[in-house]
């Protein structure tokens, strides 16, 4: 039986790819160590994706509840998050969360952005963190619609709501011609 001999270079190759594989979680690891040092707070990071369509669900705020019983926080609970929204609900419970674990309230970073849900998360801290470039969105909710095609699309439910109102009024103050109208008023799903 003939030893098997490794690729040339290979070990050294995978060793670069390891470190290349932990040289994004060193890095977060750092970062989170200096800024708890420097705000004297115990950080911890949640960010969704902005390009897949993952949003904050219950799970997360299960998740970030479980890394907060296994952490000892000092002092302050610091929250640095990065999403575009989701569930108000899991947003509201992640707020429940932090607060209950944090005694002096909860601080929030936000690097980039937090939309919608994430928003919500932000303005249940006792202070919020931002750079000249970091955003907040809106508190608006929204209602999925998938067209013919199997695309979804979403629209703010005020809006909705808004077209609704002003076409029933346009149809209760016009004197016989409402019937444009009432067609289109007929589109309106009162499930939404």
């Amino acid at each position: 039986m003939q030893k098997q001999t490794s690729f040339p270079g290979q070990p050294f190759a995978s060793k670069i790819a390891d470190e290349q594989r932990l040289r994004p979680i060193k890095i977060r690891q750092r970062l989170l160590s200096l800024i708890s040092k420097r705000l004297g707070v115990t950080a911890i990071s949640f960010f969704t994706s902005f390009v897949y369509p993952v949003g904050i669900e219950d799970g997360d705020a299960d998740m970030i509840e479980d890394v907060l019983q296994h952490t000892k926080i000092n002092n302050q609970l610091c929250l640095i998050i990065n999403s575009p929204g989701g569930d108000a609900l899991a947003a509201e419970r992640i707020v429940h969360i932090c607060q209950t674990y944090s005694k002096n309230g909860f601080i929030v970073i936000v690097p980039r952005r937090a939309k919608s849900a994430a928003t919500m998360i932000a303005l249940g801290a006792k202070k919020i963190y931002m750079c000249e470039t970091s955003e907040l969105g809106p508190i608006d909710t929204q209602v999925m619609h998938i067209d013919e095609d199997g695309k979804t699309h979403q629209f703010a439910a005020y809006s909705i709501v808004k077209a609704y109102d002003d076409l029933m009024t346009k149809a209760e103050s016009t004197s016989g011609k409402a019937d444009p109208y009432l067609l289109q008023l007929q589109r309106f799903d009162a499930a939404e």
